[in-house]
């Protein structure tokens, strides 16, 4: 009786460890970032976001004598206090890049920004409307800078950012951080350049990352997590692993019983 006894524990020991081990990962695949000998040197001007075909702009001009940027502003309205100008945000004359590359503005008419940046746009429009406003100002945004995050993450979901400066551990944690079964070092990228859709692997787990031209996202950026190989076997087995454990339940039971 004493053998079966023993063999009973030994059985539950047995699942209790492989339970406790398929569900946890070593330290060198979880944590973020980890020390190396690669010089960090992320540059943020070196992969800032270029301005895309489909692209939704708004563009607000502004001047000494607001007046003047009445022609510019179609729907802006204008305070009669201090002659001050007052955009309302649901109002601001937003633009969408055409197939060419182009934004058509009030006066200005057609502007090609495809493969700009936002500053370099600012730049443009500033100088084209130097022929009608003295020292004229550009307020330019994105109004379509999302980016998705799928997979293995607490809150997967589409983000609109108000920024376009933000890199891909951002968005992570937008996303509520991977779960402990997502694969940290495989982290898929999908990102259009032209129209075509390309793929990039990023290792969040190695430093080098930071240098990653893929490390600040572009506008409309997909960041997909897979889950590792433990939960894939899991869902494999699905209703599988609660049948292994109501068996190892049932021969514990059965065991307890006859060592009675």
């Amino acid at each position: 009786m004493r053998l079966i006894s023993k063999y009973g524990f030994t059985v539950l020991m047995l699942t209790v460890t492989i339970m406790f081990f398929s569900s946890c990962g070593s330290r060198k695949n979880m944590v973020y970032l980890q020390s190396d000998s690669t010089k960090i040197n992320t540059i943020y001007e070196e992969y800032i976001p270029k301005i895309q075909n489909n692209d939704i702009l708004t563009i607000v001009v502004t001047a000494a004598d607001p007046k003047v940027t009445a022609p510019f502003n179609p729907v802006s309205s204008m305070t009669t206090s201090n002659m001050t100008q007052s955009v309302d945000m649901a109002l601001r004359p937003t633009y969408t890049v055409d197939n060419k590359g182009e934004i058509t503005l009030p006066m200005l008419g057609k502007v090609h920004v495809a493969g700009l940046t936002r500053v370099e746009a600012i730049e443009k429009i500033r100088n084209e409307l130097s022929q009608y406003i003295k020292d004229p100002g550009v307020n330019m945004n994105f109004n379509n800078f999302r980016v998705s995050v799928l997979g293995e993450v607490a809150k997967p979901g589409s983000f609109t950012l108000p920024s376009e400066r933000v890199t891909v551990l951002e968005a992570l944690s937008m996303a509520g951080d991977l779960t402990i079964r997502g694969v940290r070092h495989n982290v898929l990228l999908i990102r259009e350049i032209d129209g075509q859709k390309t793929m990039h692997r990023l290792d969040l787990t190695q430093q080098n990352t930071l240098n990653s031209p893929y490390y600040y996202l572009a506008q409309n950026d997909v960041i997909y997590v897979e889950p590792n190989k433990s939960q894939i076997n899991n869902s494999k087995l699905g209703a599988n692993s609660n049948i292994i454990i109501s068996i190892a339940s049932l021969l514990i039971t059965v065991i307890s019983v006859l060592t009675r």
